[in-house]
C-alpha cells in the first residue's frame, strides 16, 4: 500500500469515526483528551497493522492508546462504522 491510499483509506476512517461520535457522544466521553486513536479495520488487515505500527512510533511515553476496531463499512448513511469497540490501552 502506498502513502496516497494510506492517507485516503485513513481519511475516510476518521471522517465516519467523527460521524459516529457525533452520533455517539458516550463513545467521545471515554476517550482520554490526551490519548492517541487508532482505527483497525478488520476488513483490511494490511491497513489495520499499517495504522498500529504508526500509532506505536508516535505514541508518547505514557500516553493512552485507544483502539477503534470497525467490523466493516456499510453503505452510506450517517456512519458507516458497524459494530465498532473502542478499547483503551494503558500506558
Amino acid at each position: 500500500m502506498n502513502k496516497k491510499e494510506l492517507f485516503e483509506k485513513n481519511l475516510e476512517l476518521t471522517t465516519e469515526f467523527s460521524r459516529y461520535v457525533l452520533e455517539h457522544p458516550e463513545v467521545a466521553n471515554r476517550i482520554p483528551k490526551d490519548a492517541i486513536v487508532v482505527i483497525l479495520p478488520e476488513y483490511d488487515q494490511e491497513l489495520a497493522e499499517e495504522n498500529l505500527k504508526i500509532a506505536k512510533a508516535r505514541k508518547e511515553k505514557d500516553q493512552p492508546m485507544v483502539l477503534v476496531r470497525v467490523k466493516k463499512l456499510a453503505p452510506e448513511r450517517k456512519s458507516r462504522l458497524v459494530k465498532p469497540t473502542v478499547e483503551i490501552v494503558s500506558a
